[in-house]
């Protein structure tokens, strides 16, 4: 943190510590934090990094659980009927809050059911291909996407993922016709892509970055505006002839909607203490994520935003859920 960030930090640090939030006695019992995705995957990661630090500032258990299925689906809608009292909370990815409402029929509304608490991390999604594909940057792989139309495909960790639509809206602005290829996870895409059945993916960064280093994958580009300083090397898709092209992944801290202001002002204050952390920053860049750490309005404005984005994005690329 820069001098005044850590200034401006202190002062939020006493502002809240004479705040109701700070005379509250919750947490009286251990805490639940749901996850829509395996074990071992990045979001169960950085929730269970999370998890750590709010358990030793609570004084309580903070235990996570992971709910797979339905593209997050399961998880989201089982914390939007969880009770309101700050003992169940859910630890989402960007494409449950912005992507699925456009993509499924839900039975809860992201932007009116959840009460945000903070967006935790975001890293881009990374463009790479496997060795055979004869292209080293995005104007040499849209000049053979374009000479093979239909021929190169692309895996992603599902219908209506992020990476998937990373790849529906860069499709969409190079004007190329590229395959889709569904797998249930991004980490299923990963033998394919190594064994040279499919062409290429948009990924995590903590997912592909080993196999960078070790010249199992080539990487094209990043779907951030700026460079990242784990791959600095690698440009950026907005460098690369297309400006303004953005798509991130970013994971947040949401509780249900009703949860007491107190009770969330407290979560908030200590995900951001949490954040601000040393070892907690060197894990997340290991892993080639940034941390965030806003305030509950500012993601709530983000959630509300982003949605008609990505609802124009699936309706001109006529996508359904699988």
């Amino acid at each position: 943190m820069t001098r005044i960030s850590r200034l401006v930090f202190a002062l939020v640090v006493l502002l809240v510590a004479g705040s109701p939030a700070a005379q509250t006695t919750y947490p009286e019992k251990p805490i639940r934090v749901i996850v829509g995705f395996p074990s071992g995957g990045a979001p169960d990661t950085v929730a269970r990094l999370l998890g750590q630090k709010l358990a030793e500032a609570l004084g309580q258990p903070v235990v996570t659980e992971n709910v797979q299925g339905a593209g997050g689906n399961i998880s989201s809608e089982r914390l939007a009927k969880a009770a309101p009292d700050g003992y169940t909370l859910g630890f989402l990815v960007n494409g449950q809050l912005v992507i699925n409402p456009s993509l499924y029929k839900l039975s809860h509304d992201p932007a009116k059911d959840f009460a945000p608490i903070s967006q935790v991390t975001v890293t881009p999604n990374m463009l790479v291909v496997n060795n055979a594909v004869a292209a080293k940057n995005v104007r040499e792989l849209v000049s053979l996407a374009k000479a093979r139309p239909g021929e190169l495909t692309y895996g992603s960790g599902g219908t209506g993922t992020g990476n998937h639509m990373a790849a529906e809206l860069f499709k969409s602005v190079a004007g190329i016709d590229i395959r889709h290829i569904p797998y249930k996870g991004v980490l299923a895409v990963v033998p394919d892509l190594l064994g040279e059945r499919v062409s290429m993916m948009f990924s995590p960064l903590p997912v592909v970055l080993p196999l960078l280093r070790d010249g199992r994958l080539r990487a094209i580009a990043l779907t951030s505006l700026k460079r990242s300083s784990s791959a600095p090397e690698v440009p950026t898709i907005a460098e690369s002839g297309y400006p303004g092209f953005e798509v991130t992944i970013w994971y947040g801290l949401l509780a249900p909607a009703g949860t007491p202001p107190a009770i969330i002002r407290r979560l908030h204050l200590e995900t951001v203490k949490a954040l601000a952390q040393p070892d907690v920053r060197a894990k997340l860049a290991e892993q080639g994520l940034d941390a965030i750490g806003n305030s509950p309005d500012e993601f709530a404005a983000i959630i509300k935003s982003e949605i008609p984005i990505w609802a124009k994005v699936i309706k001109d690329a006529g996508i359904k859920p699988d």
